[in-house]
C-alpha cells in the first residue's frame, strides 16, 4: 500500500510538519525504519529514535519537539497510539472473513446458522445453537447446546462453549478459551470429603468483548456469570462462577477473580493480581500487578498495590520503610553495645 503524507493527514486528522507529498509503503518499528516506512512514537522511551530516524513519515503528538535533518515528515495528532491503531487496521488489508460450512464439521439440525456464517472443519455446533449474521467459528470449536452468538463475533480455533453460553455482537474469543466450565463449588463433609455442588447457570458475554487465549470463565451456580460490554480479558485469566465484570473493564494475564465478586465499570486489574470472592470493586479502581484484594473497595477510582491491597502510595511508603529495617537493627545493636560497655 502506497500513501502520501497528505492522504494520511486526512485519514488521521493530522497536522503536516514537512513534505505533504512524502510517500510510504509499509508500517514498521521506528528502530527498523527507512525512507519508505511509516512509524509512530507514543511512549517517551522511544523519543530518542526520532532524531536519527530515516522514516519517511513519523506520527507524533502535537506538542512533540524534535530536530530531524533526515527528511522525515511529521504528522502531529492528538493521540499517537489511537492513530497507530487506525493505521494498523488500514495496512492490514482486507479482512479474512469466511463463509460456509466446511467438510468434517457437525451442525445439529435444530441449530440456526445464518448463511453468511463460517463454520470450520471439525467444529461441533450443538442443539438449538443460534449463529447470527457474520459469525466466524474456526476449526475444532465446540458450541454446546442452547448457546447463541450474535452478529460478527469470532471464535478462533479450539474455543469451547459449554451449554447455554450467550455471546453478543463483535466479540472475539481467542484460541483455547473455555466458557461455561463448572465453577469451583464443593461442599465439605464431616468425613473430610467434598461433594460437588451442581453448577446450573450459564455465562453471558456482551458486545465488543475480547477474551485472550486460554482464559477460562466458569458458569454460575445459579443465574449467570456476566462479562459486560467492552470488557477486555488477557490470556490466562480465571473468572470464577457468578462473577460480574462491569463495562469496559480490563484484566491482564494470570489474574484471578473468585466467585460472586462484582467489578464495576472501567476497572483495571494488573497481571497476576488476585481478588477474593463475594466482594465488590467500585468503578474505575486500578489494581496493580500481583496485588491481592481481600475486601470490598468502595472508593471510586482508587489505585491499589500489595497484599493485602492498599492505597498504592501508602504501599510504596511501607516498602521504603521496610528497606530501612536492617539499618535500624544495626543501629540498635550498636547502641546496645555502647550501653553495655558504658555500664560494665
Amino acid at each position: 500500500m502506497r500513501l502520501t503524507a497528505k492522504e494520511l493527514a486526512i485519514f488521521l486528522d493530522a497536522q503536516i510538519d514537512g513534505n505533504p507529498d512524502s510517500t510510504v509503503e509499509k508500517l514498521v518499528k521506528i528502530e527498523e525504519a527507512d525512507s519508505k516506512s511509516l512509524c509512530f512514537i507514543a511512549n517517551p522511551k522511544y523519543d530518542h529514535y526520532a532524531a536519527d530516524t530515516h522514516a519517511g513519515i513519523l506520527v507524533v503528538a502535537k506538542d512533540f519537539k524534535i530536530k530531524n535533518n533526515n527528511g522525515t515528515t511529521f504528522l502531529r495528532v492528538n493521540d499517537p497510539y489511537s492513530s497507530f491503531v487506525l493505521l494498523l487496521e488500514k495496512f492490514s488489508g482486507e479482512s479474512t472473513v469466511k463463509s460456509g460450512i466446511e467438510q468434517g464439521s457437525f451442525v445439529d439440525g435444530s441449530a440456526q446458522v445464518d448463511s453468511s456464517c463460517y463454520v470450520g472443519a471439525f467444529a461441533y455446533v450443538g442443539k438449538n445453537v443460534t449463529l447470527a449474521k457474520g459469525v466466524q467459528v474456526y476449526p475444532n470449536c465446540y458450541l454446546g447446546d442452547d448457546s447463541s452468538i450474535e452478529e460478527d463475533s469470532i471464535l478462533y480455533a479450539g474455543v469451547k462453549l459449554y451449554r447455554g453460553t450467550q455471546i453478543g455482537k463483535r466479540s472475539i474469543l481467542h484460541s483455547g478459551v473455555v466458557v461455561g466450565s463448572d465453577g469451583f463449588g464443593f461442599a465439605p463433609q464431616k468425613d473430610g470429603s467434598f461433594v460437588k455442588v451442581p453448577q446450573t447457570g450459564n455465562v453471558t458475554i456482551g458486545n465488543d468483548v475480547e477474551i485472550g487465549a486460554n482464559t477460562v470463565i466458569d458458569r454460575a451456580t445459579l443465574g449467570s456469570t456476566q462479562i459486560a460490554d467492552g470488557v477486555k480479558l488477557d490470556n490466562l485469566v480465571q473468572i470464577a462462577h457468578n462473577v460480574v465484570v462491569g463495562p469496559n473493564s480490563v484484566v491482564a494475564a494470570q489474574a484471578g477473580i473468585s466467585g460472586s465478586t462484582k467489578l464495576g465499570k472501567n476497572v483495571m486489574v494488573g497481571g497476576q493480581a488476585g481478588i477474593v470472592g463475594h466482594i465488590s470493586i467500585a468503578d474505575g479502581v486500578k489494581i496493580n500487578a500481583q496485588s491481592g484484594v481481600s475486601k470490598t473497595i468502595e472508593e471510586k477510582g482508587a489505585s491499589l498495590s500489595g497484599t493485602p491491597a492498599e492505597n498504592f502510595r501508602q504501599h510504596y511508603k511501607h516498602l521504603a520503610q521496610t528497606r530501612k529495617i536492617s539499618d535500624l537493627i544495626n543501629r540498635i545493636e550498636l547502641l546496645e553495645q555502647a550501653l553495655t560497655k558504658k555500664n560494665s
